[in-house]
């Protein structure tokens, strides 16, 4: 093995502590977070099975660490609270703090507030509706 892969190639875990493999090459039965949540699992508490490591150019190694699949447990069911919650939380990104409204969309956090109060045009009169791009 040569170059970043015999860096990444540690199926013992005798230099990086776990076992480590380079990107693409993880044997069958482990998967990522994400991998397991596309299936419909979680990790459940299980400590973390081995990693992969991929190289990169003058900057450190990107990371991804891998779960057992046999042993990930089912994701839990959206409750009616948990989905309450999450509506609750989502108007709250969707709220113009300048102006109250609903804007329809995620305030963008580099602006702070809804487009038409960020950005008001003076030149056209408009109609409260109209200037959030409701129907009026």
């Amino acid at each position: 093995m040569s170059g970043g892969f015999g860096k990444c190639y540690d199926p013992t875990g005798a230099r990086h502590g776990i076992p480590t493999y380079p990107w693409r090459y993880a044997p069958d039965g482990l998967a990522t977070r994400r991998q397991l949540r596309a299936r419909g699992l979680r990790p459940g508490g299980q400590p973390i099975a081995a990693q992969i490591l991929r190289p990169r150019y003058r900057r450190g190694p990107l990371v991804a660490y891998l779960y057992r699949v046999d042993d990930a447990k089912p994701v839990r069911p959206m409750t009616a609270r948990r989905w309450a919650a999450l509506a609750k939380a989502n108007l709250a990104r969707r709220t113009c703090p300048a102006c109250r409204r609903d804007a329809g969309y995620v305030i963008p956090t580099s602006l702070g507030m809804c487009v038409p109060c960020a950005f008001p045009d003076t030149s056209v009169p408009t109609s409260p509706s109209a200037d959030h791009g409701l129907p009026s």
